[in-house]
């Protein structure tokens, strides 16, 4: 088996920057793991199971790609899936000082463990989930910072169901 990387995240909705990401990778590594997180300290958009469905129509021309949820500590999903590499997307100097204390407590509790960051591309740059999140429950289109199955439900859902 060749070498596999973990991209994790709520996801919450998956953006064009997630999916630019996870084409890289998937060039980079044999296999690439998608772990659509279920957050702990706030309240997704999206329930878990339409994040990953949603995740999965999005990454299907990717025949190295995978998806799966997770509701654990990052390194125990990863231990359980014998990944040693996670992915972290980086748009700006502000993610990287997040991630990289993420990273070093990540290696403290998996010392096998390393980080990988990614630059976003670079018209994407500006892109965020929160941002997704705020222009859609304000009414505003989303649909040009989304995959097609993401843009599609949000679209079907609507901004009444949902408040910031």
């Amino acid at each position: 088996m060749g070498k596999a990387a973990l991209y994790p995240g709520t996801f919450d909705p998956f953006t064009l920057g997630h999916l630019d990401i996870v084409e890289r990778a998937s060039r980079l590594f044999d296999r690439v793991l998608i772990g659509v997180a279920e957050p702990r300290h706030k309240s997704p958009l999206l329930p878990q199971e339409v994040r990953i469905r949603l995740v999965r129509e999005s990454v299907s021309h990717l025949p190295n790609v995978e998806v799966k949820g997770f509701c654990k500590l990052l390194v125990e999903f990863a231990r359980e899936e014998g990944i040693t590499v996670v992915i972290r997307g980086i748009r700006a100097v502000s993610d990287y000082e997040y991630e990289m204390k993420m990273a070093w407590m990540n290696k403290k509790l998996y010392p096998e463990l390393e980080t990988i960051f990614l630059l976003s591309s670079e018209k994407y740059a500006y892109l965020s989930s929160s941002f997704v999140k705020e222009i859609f429950s304000l009414g505003g289109d989303v649909s040009n910072f989304l995959p097609r199955p993401v843009a599609d439900y949000l679209k079907r859902m609507g901004a009444e169901t949902y408040e910031v």
